[in-house]
């Protein structure tokens, strides 16, 4: 903070504007009251003194009504230094303006007055103008702390997540693998002594295990999203789906899943993360279909900056009232007997979508289908980002 500022602040600026509103109103008022020349007539007078006197109002109203305006208060001492350097470069010039050859001011103190009245208010303006351009300086500053502030949290509050996440899932993961290991020891030695219903039992045991394995392993790939992703890079989405329906190329052929696809486009991302957010979709797809083989659509439209990436499937679609809930963590739409799954494909997609600051939606009518519509930042500086 300059040194002005730092004096004018201990008095406030804005008492310093307003006390010079004052102070030429006083002068105003005094010099209305004495003798006045021949010459001056009472037009003359009336015109002196509005010039004067409104200079002064207009400083005082202005420095009254300053809390009322977007202006911080720390910058109000910026106005009163405009206002006092105005009157101050006038004065020079009206005593440089005696010292030159001629005649001088016929009334000097009538000149000064108005001279520095008029001086002071546009000093007001200037003031005013760069008050406000230091205020929207300040208030980017605070918004740009407080975005440094917000990251930094998340950064931890990530940071905690995936060191909860990684702690919880070891120390589970542990006695799980006990738990698992001593049923199947059952299974082996004690299967045949079992009745119907006690291997029915077993098999509960075992599959409960193994459930919770598939969610303590989800739980985790959840937590590293934000964490553990690689470097955003140009990527080949049609070369992610192709690697997609590889890895899904059993259930595809067991279900007589139909695959259509537009040409899609390079997009800036996580590799592994978008062939991960491809899998779980179309994974969905395939698993939640109606009576008829699954068909499914994946599309592809630019839009500005960004591409909006659409996979719809002929599916047994999802109510209204649960397509928020699909995409919360462990939320399940389908009993265990219905549909198998962890409940965080879902959840996964929306954190995969968002960390490339993309969103997700559904578009869905029950047993219609659905449509899962998300976003991805297509490559910088790229007139055409379709494969070649």
């Amino acid at each position: 903070m300059r040194l002005w500022d730092r004096f004018v602040g201990v008095i406030d600026g804005r008492n310093v504007i307003i006390a010079l509103g004052g102070l030429y109103l006083i002068l105003i008022a005094g010099w209305a009251f004495m003798p006045t020349p021949p010459e001056m007539t009472l037009a003359n007078t009336l015109i002196v003194v509005s010039f004067i006197g409104g200079s002064g109002s207009l400083l005082l109203v202005g420095g009254y009504r300053l809390p009322r305006t977007d202006i911080h208060p720390r910058f109000y001492s910026t106005i009163a230094g405009w206002c006092l350097i105005g009157i101050v470069i006038m004065l020079a010039i009206l005593g440089l303006y005696n010292f030159q050859p001629g005649p001088g001011l016929s009334n000097s103190i009538r000149s000064v007055l108005i001279l520095t009245g008029f001086s002071s208010v546009a000093g007001y303006g200037v003031g005013t103008y760069a008050a406000q351009a230091k205020t929207r300086a300040h208030q980017l500053e605070r918004q740009n702390c407080l975005l440094e502030q917000t990251q930094r949290q998340l950064e931890e509050s990530n940071q905690r997540l995936e060191q909860f996440a990684h702690t919880v899932s070891h120390d589970l993961q542990e006695p799980l693998r006990m738990v698992t290991s001593y049923l199947e020891l059952i299974e082996r030695r004690y299967g045949d002594e079992l009745d119907e219903e006690g291997e029915e039992f077993l098999d509960y045991a075992i599959g409960g295990s193994e459930r919770m394995k598939e969610m303590i392993e989800g739980l985790l790939e959840y937590s590293r999203v934000d964490t553990q992703g690689e470097p955003f890079k140009p990527v080949d989405l049609d070369e992610v789906l192709v690697n997609v329906r590889k890895d899904l190329k059993l259930q595809i052929e067991e279900t007589h899943t139909t695959i259509e696809t537009d040409e899609l486009p390079h997009v800036e991302g996580d590799e592994s993360q978008l062939r991960q957010l491809f899998q779980n979709l179309l994974a969905n797809a395939i698993e939640y279909t109606g009576d008829e083989p699954p068909r499914i659509n994946v599309s592809a439209e630019r839009d500005a900056e960004e591409w909006i990436i659409s996979v719809r499937d002929n599916g047994i679609g999802i109510d209204p009232e649960d397509q928020d809930r699909v995409f919360e963590v462990f939320q399940r739409l389908h009993s265990q007997e219905e549909h198998s799954g962890t409940g965080i494909g879902l959840a996964l997609c929306k954190r995969i979508v968002e960390r490339h600051d993309g969103e997700i939606r559904i578009d869905s009518t029950p047993g219609e289908g659905t449509t899962f519509t998300f976003s991805l930042p297509a490559v910088p500086n790229r007139a055409d980002s379709h494969s070649t």
